[in-house]
């Protein structure tokens, strides 16, 4: 029996990715902790309702065969720098380090183009630092993906965000900013989950890459 674990399950990647896991019969059983109720049913899913800030109350939930961290959220909804770093950094950590503990061979992060540990930008250093910490639990194989701006339908709209869209489409059909090109939620779900299925060795994939491997 093959058991995908999922966080992140009620935003655009996450609940693309969860329907598609659902329908790919190499998975037989998928696993969401959730802080909502995701209102979706089907025979192969386990839903636990669970309160993030208390991982040792779900810590031992995290059981399977691979994990996949698709959570997130923006300052704006966070409300500040210090709520967003709980969220895109604090929860997917403690969510890594369980999945580590208990014998997880595979993990799939969903990061963000221009994460890096150093960077004087915010959210650029959470999550490099998120990549980081994740790498030096040793999985058996992690995968890391770099998407620039999600795209796709919200249950609440971004209106900054359906703005950046827009204008990056324009800037990097010129050739620019490429790396921040808007990319389908489901595409980079599908990225995720073909990579798991590869058993392929540990890897970083970028933007650009996310279109490609989501085709594979």
């Amino acid at each position: 029996m093959t058991t995908a674990i999922v966080i992140g399950a009620t935003g655009l990647v996450g609940k693309a990715l969860v329907g598609q896991l659902l329908d790919d019969a190499r998975f037989d059983q998928v696993v969401v902790l959730v802080r909502r109720a995701t209102g979706r049913t089907h025979a192969k899913l386990t839903e636990h309702l669970v309160d993030f800030n208390k991982p040792e109350s779900w810590s031992q939930l995290v059981k399977g065969d691979a994990a996949f961290s698709a959570m997130g959220t923006t300052r704006a909804q966070a409300g500040s720098v210090a709520a967003q770093r709980i969220v895109d950094y604090d929860y997917q950590y403690a969510f890594a380090k369980a999945a580590k503990q208990n014998g997880v061979p595979a993990f799939a992060l969903v990061s963000s183009s221009g994460a890096n540990a150093s960077s004087l930008v915010a959210y650029s250093k959470m999550k490099g630092e998120l990549e980081r910490d994740v790498t030096a639990l040793n999985f058996e194989r992690f995968y890391v993906l770099r998407p620039g701006l999600l795209a796709g339908e919200r249950e609440k709209s971004r209106t900054g965000e359906v703005f950046a869209e827009a204008i990056l489409k324009g800037i990097t059909g010129l050739g620019v900013l490429r790396d921040w090109r808007p990319i389908q939620g489901a595409q980079v779900a599908r990225a995720m989950v073909n990579l798991v299925v590869s058993k392929g060795p540990s890897r970083v994939v970028g933007a650009g890459a996310c279109f490609t491997v989501a085709a594979g």
